[in-house]
């Protein structure tokens, strides 16, 4: 089996509940070497960790999150970097179905408790997508 391809189908461990990851703790946490992950955020824009005061890059969970899932579009599902860059251009992170797209009304929209079951949905629908 090709290098990149048993890295991709290695089972991942659980994400540790921290605010911040380094780059290194990234790499061990998702098998993608550091120098493949600079290199990401060269070609896809919507990949930028910010720098804390040191210069070193500090990574969210939800960084995370997106860089195990250009992981699985990359080395499972064989997309090309211009292939990963088009889904994402066309909303592929927003949803399989856009929230605008389902029937949402204005008072729904304003009302804490909507608005909390539309984060939720989106929140479900994102998680799926990783998965």
């Amino acid at each position: 089996m090709h290098k990149l391809q048993s890295e991709a189908v290695r089972p991942q461990l659980p994400l540790p509940d921290k605010l911040f990851y380094k780059i290194g703790e990234v790499s061990r946490l998702t098998g993608i070497e550091s120098y493949v992950l600079r290199y990401w955020e060269t070609e896809f824009p919507f990949l930028k960790p910010r720098k804390n005061k040191s210069g070193q890059r500090v990574y969210t969970k939800k960084d995370l999150e997106v860089i195990l899932l250009l992981k699985k579009m990359l080395y499972q599902d064989r997309f090309t970097i211009e292939g990963v860059r088009k889904k994402f251009s066309e909303g592929f992170m927003k949803s399989s179905e856009p929230i605008t797209a389902s029937p949402v009304n204005t008072k729904s929209s304003q009302d804490p408790a909507g608005i909390l079951e539309l984060v939720k949905k989106r929140l479900k629908d994102i998680l799926s997508q990783i998965r």
